[in-house]
């Protein structure tokens, strides 16, 4: 088993550290020490920063999501392993890529500037980086329902929005396209990594997912992939969820 107790569980875009509760209970549960830290302006009550934006939000940028966590990972006792849904899934493999945990698991991960990304991917997520809009982006519940809770019904799909949609900065979807900072030298020796794609999911799909995975070309590294079928974004809240955690306490374990 990977020799760590603690595990940093860091939350995408369009939502805020809230999301992983029901995770950090799962784990503690199984003797684990968890944490997850917000990005820089994603502190609070999702209702309460959807009807005031945070001061500054737009501001934030990729590189200050990386250092945010990078920056909490240095106050810990232990290197951690690392658990990150959609954005952060980036966010993962360059925590990994900087040797800032022992393990990383990218679950429904954004992709590295360079791994490019397929036209579902590009359709999905032009409203965010549209460069015709100023402002931070605040997705509506049909945007949130076709991204995230497409294997939703409506009044599910209505009461996640209310629980988990946040306004988010523009700035970090855009420099994942355009700053060299988003790239990830593949080659490198890595720390064992596991990548979990949703087969449903319409931001990106699992074979995309798959292909992030086997970018990575260092034969001496662990690189593990695992699809979940019938799995839509939000993989991480929808029912069934306890069967992905599972699997990946199960990889720890056997890493």
């Amino acid at each position: 088993m990977l020799q760590s107790k603690s595990i940093v569980f860091i939350h995408g875009l369009f939502v805020n550290n809230t999301t992983w509760s029901e995770w950090q209970k799962f784990f503690q549960a199984r003797g684990f020490k968890t944490y997850a830290p917000a990005n820089p302006k994603h502190q609070g009550n999702p209702s309460d920063l959807r009807k005031n934006f945070p001061e500054g939000l737009n501001q934030v940028s990729l590189k200050d999501v990386v250092m945010n966590i990078s920056n909490f990972i240095d106050t810990l006792p232990e290197k951690p392993i690392i658990v990150g849904h959609s954005l952060a899934g980036f966010v993962v493999q360059k925590l990994i890529e900087m040797d800032k945990a022992i393990a990383g698991i990218s679950i429904d991960g954004a992709p590295p500037k360079n791994v490019l990304p397929p036209f579902q991917t590009i359709k999905t997520v032009f409203p965010v980086v549209n460069f015709f809009k100023s402002g931070p982006f605040m997705g509506s519940r049909a945007w949130y329902k076709n991204a995230f809770f497409n294997n939703l019904s409506d009044d599910e799909a209505n009461a996640a929005y209310d629980k988990i949609a946040v306004p988010e900065s523009r700035t970090i979807a855009r420099n994942t396209l355009f700053k060299s900072f988003a790239n990830i030298d593949h080659s490198k020796p890595h720390n064992p990594l596991l990548f979990i794609g949703g087969e449903k999911d319409n931001i990106f799909p699992a074979g995309f997912t798959k292909r992030i995975a086997g970018s990575y070309s260092d034969a001496g590294s662990i690189t593990d992939f695992k699809s979940f079928q019938g799995r839509s974004h939000f993989i991480c809240g929808e029912a069934g969820w306890e069967e992905v955690a599972q699997y990946v306490y199960d990889w720890i374990d056997r890493n």
